[in-house]
């Protein structure tokens, strides 16, 4: 654990990693239990050929809003939250930090409620037991996050490859007992659901990990790379998920893919699925709080705040963290995606696609224009009946760019006094 992951600098040249590296690690991070859920939903309401066109289109918009920042990642080896400074400002980028740290401590909550949940259930442990493994998890996930990159990367390139297979013996299993496409071709929809609120919930599932991903892409070697991993992750592997949960409804009733594969018969494996699953997604997640809060409390000390977050989460498993997924899937979807637009927007307009050095660049405390901009896109999402990320992003990035056209005192950006730096 001697390396700090750069919780407050750019990343160096000689830290960059290759593709295999960051997508394993990228991929890691879409393999989730709650993006096959959300596909489960979706299996309910599409016959199969509508299904497939949507999760296409859900999963693109998706893996190009993550690709779109894991560029400007790569160019300035920054994560989110350190753009957020430049387009915020110093002290109005804590306002991304308690954001985007609020909600990754809550699906750590959620991942360790579920794997505790779901492990008493298929085992046939007692339910007793549901809280002490919450502890054991809440605190036992972390560790990799703890290390940093190089232990999520370890992770990854066993748990990937490996539920990979689980998942393709699964889908092959599925097909054979539903009698290929012409089986699923003949299943109807139980659910209604319009196809605009099919492809919300494909892109809320995800996109506050797209906004973040950002700690792991700005490790690429290129932006090419980072590009290429990102969409692999966002784009094949989010969208693998949402098929996988989508089919296992149509087939068996069953979303999870752990519940599939213990009704084909596959208990050894689904375990092992489960494991797999939910720690390549909490130990990024936690990884995503330690960035922010470092930001946040402008503090090195990566690994105490991950142990600290951790205990935050395993705290709200225990409340009952679980029972609160789709009013949470609705906060992700309204207010993270606005901080992307403003950063790209603020990436490519006002700095014309390259950031100063961190360290000499002279930020104001708050940038009147980013925030402004934010709130209106915020509140655009908020309000909109139609794909409220995509609205949000673009209202967000629209306004930055309006805002930098004008020139008004209300707007004006105060540096910091040197004695205050």
């Amino acid at each position: 654990m001697n390396q700090s992951d750069y919780p407050l600098s750019e990343v160096p040249t000689r830290a960059r990693k290759g593709l295999l590296s960051t997508s394993a690690v990228l991929l890691g991070f879409t393999f989730f239990t709650a993006t096959m859920w959300a596909g489960g939903s979706l299996g309910q309401a599409f016959p199969i050929g509508q299904l497939l066109w949507i999760i296409l289109i859900g999963n693109l918009l998706l893996g190009t809003y993550a690709a779109a920042l894991a560029y400007i990642a790569c160019k300035s080896g920054l994560n989110s939250v350190l753009m957020g400074r430049f387009c915020f400002g110093e002290k109005g980028s804590k306002l991304s930090d308690f954001i985007l740290g609020f909600t990754q401590i809550g699906w750590y909550a959620w991942g360790t409620a579920t794997i505790a949940l779901v492990l008493v259930r298929t085992t046939g442990m007692p339910e007793w037991l549901e809280i002490p493994l919450m502890v054991l998890f809440g605190f036992g996930f972390c560790i990799t996050a703890m290390i940093g990159y190089k232990g999520m990367d370890w992770l990854s390139r066993v748990a990937v490859p490996a539920m990979m297979l689980f998942i393709l013996i699964s889908l092959f299993t599925g097909l054979v007992d539903v009698r290929g496409f012409t089986g699923l071709s003949q299943q109807t929809p139980t659910e209604s659901m319009g196809v605009a609120a099919a492809i919300t919930i494909i892109i809320g599932t995800f996109i506050s990990g797209g906004t973040q991903a950002t700690n792991w892409s700005r490790f690429a070697k290129t932006p090419k790379i980072a590009v290429i991993a990102t969409l692999a992750a966002f784009f094949v592997g989010n969208g693998l998920m949402v098929l996988t949960g989508a089919l296992g409804t149509m087939i068996y009733q069953q979303a999870d893919i752990v519940d599939v594969l213990i009704a084909q018969g596959f208990v050894t494996i689904a375990v092992l699925m489960l494991f797999l699953n939910i720690w390549t997604t909490q130990d990024n997640t936690i990884y995503n709080f330690a960035v922010a809060g470092c930001n946040l409390l402008r503090t090195e000390k990566r690994r105490l705040v991950t142990v600290a977050g951790a205990a935050i989460g395993t705290v709200l498993a225990v409340g009952g963290m679980y029972n609160l997924l789709i009013p949470f899937l609705v906060l992700l979807g309204t207010f993270i995606p606005p901080m992307g637009g403003v950063i790209m927007a603020d990436f490519w307009l006002k700095h014309k696609g390259c950031y100063p050095a961190l360290d000499i660049a002279q930020l104001p405390d708050f940038n009147r224009r980013g925030l402004a901009a934010y709130a209106l896109g915020a509140g655009a999402a908020y309000v909109s009946p139609l794909l409220p990320p995509l609205v949000g992003v673009a209202v967000a990035a629209g306004s930055y760019a309006m805002l930098l056209r004008l020139n008004h005192a209300t707007l004006s950006d105060t540096l910091p006094s040197p004695a205050k730096q």
